[in-house]
């Protein structure tokens, strides 16, 4: 059976001010990919008419496209995979769209062109017009479903298993470069450092223990791995979900609290009382039409969200994110009376004596 690895695109350093603390940073480093939880992340699907990437076909100079559009059969995995996270109780919803400008995750099966996905909220960087996902390859091939759950992991912010600084892997350097420089993945060797070789922070890890058995592990075969020794003869995750990854999902996104979340006030402070990495979640009736401004306060690295609730479904509708800044986020919007709205508000860490609260005025 080939093996063919997910490729990850390598993307810059996020830019933080020097001088940060080492627990501070390791917050941002570790959640600054990771969505708010209870956000609806809408899925769509390429169109067979209109989608495609232009190549040129090697030797001839000419060009071709290539469709992004996959089957009916492709299309079913990927739907099924994002039911079977879902399905664990997240806090996430996916949801299908027909209306590429409205969805946060562009689906394309262009052949050819690996298996990758945007990391998380990078998602939200790519152009409305881009993929944020690709399947390179046949998905209902034997063993290849776990290639769509991988790519879902990244969505939720997971980053590669084998990378983790906990696995304790010695790899033959050069072994590696050779293996992946042939069929069916042809990488350069910053490819293969970017996907394989480069140790993530720990911070980035998706655990402070190594996981062999993760849908984000790579298949490995012999002769690539040095040490420790009983994995001389290679890495066989099965390509399902582990019990480690329903944890971390479980751990960062949380089922809802069926109780509903509090009502946020106008000109009234209400203090978070959040650890690191936790959420508050609010909603605000506005009592007039108006702009409104909803802001955090404290000493603390914290994502601020406003969604509107349209036909039950909350929408993103504003946010800004403070981590590494000595300021605190702040949101101006015009809220509408009789309108439904959703405030929430996500730690980092805090870094100074006092209290994190939010207000709305």
């Amino acid at each position: 059976m080939t093996v063919r690895y997910c490729s990850l695109a390598q993307q810059p350093a996020p830019a933080y001010p020097p001088g940060l603390a080492a627990e501070r940073l390791g917050a941002l480093v570790g959640g600054r990919r990771i969505w708010v939880n209870g956000t609806v992340l809408h899925y769509y699907f390429f169109d067979a008419g209109t989608d495609a990437s232009v190549i040129t076909v090697p030797g001839t100079g000419r060009t071709r496209r290539v469709p992004w559009a996959g089957d009916a059969a492709q299309r079913d995995v990927v739907r099924d995979c994002f039911r079977e996270w879902q399905d664990l109780g997240i806090g996430l919803v996916f949801t299908e769209v027909g209306d590429r400008s409205e969805a946060e995750l562009r689906i394309g099966f262009q052949e050819g062109d690996g298996s990758w996905s945007a990391v998380g909220k990078d998602a939200l960087r790519v152009g409305t017009h881009e993929r944020t996902m690709n399947f390179g390859w046949d998905l209902t091939a034997p063993g290849e479903r776990g290639t769509a759950l991988h790519q879902i992991g990244h969505v939720l912010g997971m980053l590669h298993e084998h990378q983790s600084p906990f696995a304790g892997l010695h790899w033959d350097d050069e072994a590696v470069y050779a293996e992946l420089a042939g069929p069916p993945h042809h990488w350069s060797r910053e490819r293969t450092d970017a996907n394989i070789l480069r140790k993530l922070d720990p911070d980035e890890a998706n655990g402070t223990v190594w996981d062999p058995q993760s849908v984000m592990q790579y298949p490995f075969p012999p002769g690539l791995i040095l040490e420790p020794e009983q994995y001389r003869g290679g890495v066989h995750p099965p390509g399902t979900l582990s019990a480690a990854d329903k944890e971390w999902v479980l751990r960062w996104y949380p089922p809802a609290d069926p109780s509903g979340p509090p009502a946020l006030v106008p000109f009234r402070s209400v203090p978070l009382g959040l650890g690191p990495g936790e959420q508050a979640d609010f909603v605000i009736e506005p009592p007039q039409t108006r702009e409104y401004t909803v802001g955090a306060f404290g000493d603390g690295d914290a994502v601020v969200v406003v969604f509107e609730e349209r036909d039950a479904e909350p929408r993103y509708l504003a946010g800004r994110d403070d981590g590494g800044t000595p300021h605190n986020a702040t949101i101006r919007a015009r809220l509408v009376k009789g309108r439904r709205y959703v405030v929430r508000v996500r730690l980092y860490s805090s870094w100074g004596p006092g209290e994190t609260a939010v207000m709305c005025w």
